[in-house]
């Protein structure tokens, strides 16, 4: 019996930011840096960027590896306006973008000018299994539910996701039509670019009949009863939704895992990128860090210098043939 269909692995996965900055002292680990720091999000506020994003930017100064961290959205076309930015900014070490999986598909949806190609990769940081969540009133109670109705009738099922297309709330419906016998292109997807506030009364209002988010992104509606989990996305249960079955366990071939990790303008300084991952690592092995990764649901994947830049290549060619096996491109 063949293995799970496993969607961009390593796993598949979106963190960070841009961060941009005056002169000043740099950060080395265990120092202070208060020079302006900027953490740039793709996308509108609300959703994961944007939520790790300024997790990032907090622990940085509470762990006073920095100070004085901004953080700023920078919204449009799936987060592409960000990477254009970026490469934009040719030699600024001290700018780096939020990015992720989302930034991946957008690029080759949109079919972009620029691509992560052109950035300098720092560091991964999470990984973020996906979860397919109902409201509490909807009449799917589960995954075997929601999948027949939807077989029956792709048209008059709508999903709502916090990504444009190419990201990973839209790319996980379209495999999971696949996977389940459904013609992606037959899907109804709506797009709620960053997630968070928009999509959340999209579900409950009925606007959408299910979503697509990360599994952190709805922790309290769920301990709350507003919303109730289907099934994850990962290969294994997860601990901050206990009970909520694997779509692996549900009988549906497919495992899809979301990251976030951090790139840097071109050309920039080996010392600046040396500088750069010694600030995620003391960012990483602080105890608030793990205490974050605990509380928001997230997985630690982290990974920096050429390691990450082979994981980004790996991902970029595995969302480019994804988008093309689905008929996105």
């Amino acid at each position: 019996m063949r293995g799970p269909t496993r969607v961009l692995s390593g796993t598949l996965a979106v963190v960070l930011s841009l961060l941009a900055g005056a002169c000043g002292p740099w950060p080395g680990t265990g120092n202070t840096a208060g020079d302006g720091l900027r953490i740039v999000v793709p996308n509108t506020p609300g959703g994961g960027y944007d939520t790790t994003a300024r997790t990032v930017a907090r622990v940085l100064e509470e762990t006073g590896t920095a100070s004085d961290v901004e953080v700023f959205n920078l919204p449009g076309a799936g987060g592409t306006v960000g990477l254009h930015r970026i490469v934009d900014e040719r030699g600024n070490g001290r700018l780096a973008l939020q990015m992720g999986l989302g930034v991946l598909g957008a690029s080759h949806v949109a079919h972009a000018k620029v691509t992560v190609a052109r950035t300098t990769p720092i560091a991964r940081l999470i990984d973020e299994p996906e979860a397919v969540v109902v409201r509490a009133d909807s009449p799917y109670r589960t995954i075997a539910d929601l999948v027949a109705d939807w077989r029956r009738s792709p048209g008059d099922v709508t999903v709502g996701g916090g990504s444009s297309p190419g990201g990973p709330e839209h790319l996980l419906p379209m495999a999971l039509a696949h996977a389940v016998g459904i013609q992606p292109k037959k899907v109804r997807y709506a797009a709620y670019d960053g997630g968070g506030g928009d999509l959340l009364p999209a579900l409950l209002d009925g606007r959408v009949d299910f979503a697509t988010s990360g599994v952190g992104e709805y922790l309290d509606q769920i301990a709350a009863g507003q919303l109730r989990v289907l099934a994850v996305t990962s290969g294994r249960p997860v601990a901050a939704l206990p009970g909520a079955p694997t779509l692996k366990a549900a009988g549906i071939d497919l495992v899809f895992d979301n990251w976030r990790g951090i790139v840097a303008p071109p050309g920039i300084s080996h010392a600046d990128r040396k500088r750069w991952i010694e600030m995620l690592t003391a960012l990483h092995a602080s105890r608030q860090w793990q205490a974050e990764l605990s509380r928001h649901g997230w997985t630690d994947a982290f990974t920096t210098g050429g390691a990450f830049a082979t994981y980004l290549a790996r991902q970029d060619k595995a969302v480019a043939e994804m988008v093309g096996h689905l008929g996105l491109d």
